[in-house]
């Protein structure tokens, strides 16, 4: 027996085709609907405080990662009016004189200390210049200050040998003349080796006077000099540590502080505008 093939009734495909037809129609009205109720859907007033409030949040925590910081305000207080723009110009918000001047006042205020902030930044991008400056005239003064300490040491090695070689040709010289008193020639000229003797030994009491003389005489310009130096760097070391001080300070973003106050300012002014709205409601 051989393969017949099944067939369908023309009655039973119509079904099935006006069953479809049926089912895409549905669906096709479903979505129209929605959509229509989507575009028909307008957010409330309490929607459109929340969103700003959100934005609010978001602009007062923004920080600016490195400096310069300034160049990221007018950026920022852009950011800050379109909220406020797209806040007042929604159809559910009805504005009153008191939000506004509570936001000018808000908006001023911040647009002041955020130009402050600009000028101590530009103070503080002349005070790393004013810094490498102090930086190189303290390297100066220290140079000099090596310098002259050098050529002190140089001088007093050269007096202090050559009054030290004195010394010691003398007293040699006096050795001698000891050791040579018991001979007969010296006997013979004792007067004249006694006078030689006195004049040899005030000539090494002088010398020696004289090396000690030298000695306290370098010691004292050692001094003076380390004291010159030290009154001549304090005022620079002052210098560099107080510029030191106000770059450091410049290294965090102080703005961050009065950008969140500003913000915080501002949803206090979004939600006080609310609850006026909600009791002139009630009230009417």
């Amino acid at each position: 027996m051989g393969y017949q093939p099944q067939t369908r009734s023309p009655r039973t495909s119509s079904r099935r085709r006006e069953k479809g037809k049926a089912k895409a129609k549905e669906q096709k009205h479903r979505s129209t609907y929605s959509n229509i109720f989507e575009e028909e859907h307008v957010p409330t007033s309490a929607e459109v405080a929340e969103k700003t409030l959100t934005q609010l949040h978001n602009l007062g925590n923004q920080r600016f990662a490195v400096p310069p910081f300034n160049i990221h305000f007018n950026r920022w207080m852009t950011n800050l009016r379109d909220v406020l723009s797209e806040f007042e110009s929604s159809s559910v918000i009805s504005i009153d004189d008191l939000f506004v001047t509570e936001r000018s006042q808000t908006l001023t205020s911040i647009e002041l200390k955020l130009e402050e902030k600009r000028r101590k930044e530009a103070s503080n991008e002349e005070a790393v210049k004013s810094l490498a400056d102090t930086t190189l005239l303290l390297k100066r003064i220290e140079d000099e200050y090596a310098d002259k300490t050098k050529q002190i040491k140089r001088e007093k090695n050269s007096e202090i040998n050559r009054l030290t070689n004195n010394v010691d040709s003398l007293r040699a010289e006096l050795a001698h003349m000891e050791q040579t008193k018991k001979s007969i020639l010296a006997a013979i000229l004792k007067k004249g080796r006694i006078q030689k003797e006195a004049e040899l030994t005030q000539r090494l009491n002088s010398a020696e006077k004289a090396l000690t003389s030298a000695k306290q005489h370098f010691t004292d310009e050692q001094e003076k000099l380390r004291d010159e130096y030290e009154k001549g760097k304090q005022p620079t070391i002052k210098q560099m540590l107080d510029q030191q001080k106000q770059i450091e300070s410049q290294e965090i973003d102080d703005s961050l502080e009065d950008r969140r106050v500003a913000c915080e300012t501002l949803a206090n002014a979004v939600n006080a505008l609310l609850q006026r709205s909600l009791r002139e409601k009630d009230s009417a």
